[in-house]
């Protein structure tokens, strides 16, 4: 007899059709192929915020009686807004079971990490940073993922997007480092300055020696 199916189970499969059918804007999410009950999920930033251009990994893990229990939420990638490998206390986390409801999906979860992660209100796991450093983050952020094992293996195509990225990230600092107009227009200009500055130089000089030899002049004559 096969073994009974948990309702854990069957309603993960049924969000995650869910999800595919309905994705959630800036986020994607995917279950370990070995442990539906941990899943891990990618944030894009979005563009108007401090997040832009950066990718952040993290994790959900279900209980085995969700979904009348919520999940714990993990971020692993830096970000500059929640810390690292710790629970998040969230209204929709197992911080707050009192708030759960069991009708939220895993869309729905997704949908408010996003929202909790884009505004600054302070809560259990979360970090004070400003928002330039926060943009430093989504720089290092492409680096960081395309090296983590799970980002790579679940999400293999954001995987190449980035690796193509970050390729020509690197092709543009070469170019800029090596571009001849950066390296001879720098000489020039310095040439150029040390020209006009001689030049002035050389003019108050003269007037000077000028000047010297009038006021001597008519001292003679007086």
């Amino acid at each position: 007899m096969a073994p009974k199916t948990s309702s854990a189970t069957l309603r993960l499969k049924q969000d995650y059709l869910r999800l595919k059918n309905d994705p959630v804007p800036y986020v994607i999410a995917e279950p370990n192929p070995s442990n539906i009950l941990e899943w891990y999920y990618v944030v894009s930033g979005p563009a108007d915020s401090p997040y832009a251009g950066g990718y952040y990994l993290g994790r959900l893990v279900f209980p085995r009686d969700f979904p009348f229990k919520p999940p714990s939420i993990y971020m692993i990638t830096p970000n500059g807004r929640f810390k690292t490998n710790t629970r998040l206390c969230l209204s929709i986390s197992d911080y707050h079971p009192d708030t759960w409801n069991p009708a939220w999906s895993v869309s729905t979860i997704l949908a408010g990490l996003l929202s909790f992660m884009l505004e600054n209100s302070p809560t259990m796991g979360s970090i004070e940073m400003t928002d330039y450093d926060r943009r430093q983050l989504a720089a290092q952020s492409l680096e960081l993922n395309v090296h983590d094992e799970h980002f790579c293996e679940l999400f293999p195509e954001l995987t190449m997007t980035i690796q193509n990225e970050i390729e020509k990230r690197n092709l543009a600092r070469a170019n800029e480092e090596h571009s001849p107009n950066a390296d001879s227009s720098q000489p020039e200009n310095n040439i150029l300055q040390s020209v006009i500055y001689n030049s002035v130089v050389m003019v108050g000089f003269a007037l000077f020696i000028y000047l010297v030899r009038y006021v001597l002049y008519n001292m003679n004559i007086e």
